[in-house]
């Protein structure tokens, strides 16, 4: 198959949109069309055009596009990859589809209206062009009847879940007629280029995530209505506790929109019968909510409505509005500490009170659906737990969940209740099989019709648990572990809580560095937590600041600078794999990398101006010397407009919102790399250790650095002013920004003075010391520590 490099999204509504801007996300070019306007709006009345002007006949892909820049969301990773999308209308420019190689319908849900824009996309499309769409639930094999051999041969339902850019699912729907080798090839296209999780699914109403998150949801609402609970109760015990997201039952109908919910549901009730029919069909409170228009977020009213700061939750007999409730019980606390899913399920689950038979409920039927529904809507349980955890953000699939509160025990529950359990399930518990997953040598197998089988991987997965479990560690402590993955390279994994950097980690890294010189061809610095790194021990620091401890602080700093130093001038190459929150501290162990190989959902920033202080592990001097070296050479630098960038970067502890964005921040140089797909990320930085060892990997030479002294400290000082002046900025904003700006500035040295990289760190840890122990930046410290919010006093 030929690679995509060019594709068209027909339908500019917002997941056409989406879709459109994130394929531009990772380099294709795309083409969006819609139809064309029958009626001219009064703007354009008044500008005096017809409905033949183009700027007419584009209007709803052109007000699309301009959309995608206001979204939040962010559908772009930057606003620059707007240019890749250029816009269209289906009356004019279906003749373009000639050109591309990926054509995706994302019109309005009616069959009727994709089967006539099939149609016309046969006249246009290239004979090996591929062809999809993105329905959530419609029969995509109805969709091509009367459609030419080889399009239904290049055809297949791909169901992307929005927002595209940031929910990793991607169901694709072959029918009878997909070539086999058009399926692998959209497989591992996804997942290669677009960066998503893929499932197989069959063609059956809502497919696999809505089919059974539809049905999970409903089974929530009708508990809610037969037991007596409220909106509040419900989803305060259908969340995080749970391992489900924070948005639970209703507060996730409210971001959906009760409209589109209700049409999901209802695709299910047209094609099913009997009790699968009646318990999709929503109930009369919620008929009677979309018909006064209360459809949640984007009505600002749904199951819940602000008023003032006061959040409400809706009463579904009086169809009023009462403060919001939360469910409390004494197993609800003796669990809130535990970590660990499987063991708060079991605690929870089958305990004898409201909670533990709330739950039970809540839970088993829809994991009894979902083994109702094994082989109608997907081959194995992999492809069901797997949409659930991408589409729905759950914690763990079904099975695996069936997994964790035992299955023998749920069984023998389930029985005495007479639930109706899939015979298949009983087969195998007789037959010895007692759970759906097991582990074998650091290998996962899944139950699969009478056997085991072994759960393959894209091979570009590095699974760290794994190759701890098979291979052990080099070396480890609290902090952090040191690992052989393989070809030469090791990896340093940090695992403190919230990957937060202290002494641990900084031994670890000199050990790390000292081991791969020593023994390994290269070191990867990466880890598959939450986020890689939220910055330096905050609680550490504080308590030896409010100790007085100044010389204990004073050695901390060194030693992250001097750990810093002896990263960045490694004699075998280190490459730093950031993805989600990389702050602070976290952003100060990626700069002086010899290579960053980041996820496209990296959130890099130095951040320590919002709890008083400046960075102070080599993150100013680094990032300064980034902007520096981003000028070609042989051309006049201007240090001037390079130390207002940097400060303003770091005053304002500006963060991005994409690996894209970071490296126009120049957190990432312009030679390093992103990976679209998060799972790829360890192979991604792994390869690029290899490829520079294969160049003949020489570390940096060690330079003097341009600084604007005196005069240039003075403008950032002005600056700053201006900002506090202006109220953006509060007074110890400034006092902060001043310390901040002599550091930036290099001192009290004449323009254009070079200095060495020691004497600036000597600056930054001068001002971090001199920060740290001030009242107000002990409060900033520990108002973060309570809260997770900046304190601005």
């Amino acid at each position: 198959m030929k690679p995509i490099r060019k594709a068209a999204v027909l339908g500019s509504g917002v997941m056409g949109s989406g879709i459109a801007a994130h394929l531009a996300n990772v380099g294709i070019q795309t083409l969006l069309l819609d139809i064309v306007p029958t009626q001219l709006t009064d703007e354009e009345k008044a500008k005096g055009l017809t409905l033949q002007d183009k700027a007419v006949r584009n209007r709803f892909s052109q007000s699309a596009l301009q959309k995608l820049k206001k979204q939040k969301p962010a559908p772009l990773t930057t606003p620059k990859n707007l240019s890749l999308i250029e816009i269209g209308n289906f009356d004019d420019d279906l003749p373009l589809l000639k050109e591309v190689d990926w054509i995706i319908e994302v019109v309005v849900e009616n069959l009727s209206i994709k089967k006539r824009i099939f149609e016309r996309v046969d006249q246009y499309r290239k004979e090996d062009s591929i062809v999809s769409s993105n329905t959530s639930g419609i029969s995509v094999e109805d969709m091509v009847e009367g459609r030419s051999i080889h399009f239904q041969k290049h055809f297949l339902g791909t169901h992307f879940f929005n927002p595209p850019r940031y929910l990793k699912l991607l169901e694709v729907i072959p029918t009878k007629y997909t070539d086999p080798a058009v399926v692998q090839f959209m497989k591992q296209f996804a997942e290669d280029i677009l960066g998503k999780g893929v499932v197989l699914a069959k063609d059956t109403p809502n497919f696999i995530a809505n089919r059974i998150g539809t049905y999970g949801l409903l089974v929530a609402v009708k508990e809610m209505q037969k037991s007596g609970y409220s909106v509040g109760e419900i989803d305060s015990v259908t969340g995080p506790l749970i391992g489900r997201p924070k948005s639970a039952t209703f507060r996730t109908l409210d971001v959906v929109g009760l409209d589109t919910f209700s049409f999901v549901a209802d695709n299910v009730v047209q094609k099913t019968t009997g009790e699968e029919q009646e318990l999709f069909k929503i109930p009369s409170f919620m008929k009677k909510m979309l018909e006064k228009g209360w459809l949640g977020s984007k009505a600002n009213q749904g199951f819940y409505m602000k008023k003032g700061k006061e959040i409400l939750e809706i009463h579904p007999e009086t169809m009023s509005y009462q403060p919001r409730k939360q469910l409390r019980s004494s197993s609800i606390e003796m669990v809130k500490n535990e970590k660990d899913l499987s063991k708060r399920m079991k605690t929870l689950l089958y305990r004898d009170d409201k909670v533990g038979k709330l739950l039970w409920n809540l839970i088993t039927p829809v994991l009894v659906y979902s083994a109702q529904l094994l082989g109608e809507i997907a081959d194995d349980i992999v492809s069901i737990d797997r949409a659930m955890k991408w589409g729905f953000g759950w914690e763990q699939g079904p099975f695996e969940y069936w997994d964790a509160i035992g299955l023998e025990t749920s069984l023998q529950k389930l029985e005495a209740s007479q639930t109706k359990v899939p015979h298949w399930i009983k087969e195998m518990v007789q037959s010895g099989h007692t759970s759906f997953y097991k582990e074998e040598n650091g290998e996962v197998y899944y139950y699969n019709k009478g056997e085991y089988i072994l759960l393959e991987e894209n091979r570009k997965i590095i699974n760290l648990a794994k190759v701890k479990k098979q291979k052990g560690t080099i070396k480890k402590n609290n902090g952090a572990s040191l690992i052989d993955i393989g070809d030469g390279v090791a990896l340093l994994e940090f695992h403190s809580p919230n990957n937060a950097i202290g002494l641990d980690i900084l031994q670890m890294i000199q050990y790390a560095v000292e081991e791969v010189e020593n023994k390994y061809k290269g070191l990867v610095i990466g880890n598959q937590g939450k986020n890689f790194c939220v910055g330096a021990n905050l609680f550490m620091i504080l308590m030896e600041a409010e100790d007085g401890e100044v010389d204990e602080l004073d050695f901390i700093i060194r030693m992250f600078q001097n750990t810093m130093m002896k990263l960045k001038y490694s004699s075998k190459p280190v490459v730093v794999a950031p993805f989600g929150m990389t702050l602070g501290g976290g952003t100060e162990v990626c700069l002086p990398a010899a290579h960053i190989q980041a996820s496209m959902e990296t959130y890099m920033g130095l951040v320590e101006t919002g709890v008083g202080l400046i960075p102070g592990g080599g993150g100013n001097k680094e990032l300064y010397i980034r902007h520096v070296k981003a000028n070609p050479i042989g051309y006049d630098i201007d240090l001037q407009k390079i130390a207002i960038k940097v400060f303003e970067l770091i005053a304002l502890a500006k963060t991005s919102t994409s690996g894209m964005e970071a490296k126009e921040n120049l957190y990432l140089k312009l030679t390093d790399a992103i990976s679209v797909n998060e799972d790829h990320l360890l192979y991604d930085a792994k390869q690029a250790v290899l490829a520079l060892v294969a160049k003949g990997y020489q570390p940096p030479v060690r330079e003097l650095i341009p600084v604007v002294g005196e005069t240039g400290y003075a403008t950032l000082l002005l600056i700053a002013k201006s900002m506090k002046d202006s109220g953006y900025i509060s007074d110890y904003d400034f006092t902060i920004a001043k310390k901040l700006a002599y550091v930036i500035a290099g001192g009290s040295v004449p323009y254009g003075t070079m200095v060495d990289e020691r004497y600036l760190l000597n600056l930054e840890r001068e001002a971090f010391l001199s920060l740290v122990i001030e009242s107000k930046t002990q409060e900033r410290m520990r108002h973060m520590l309570l809260n997770g919010k900046p304190l601005r006093n």
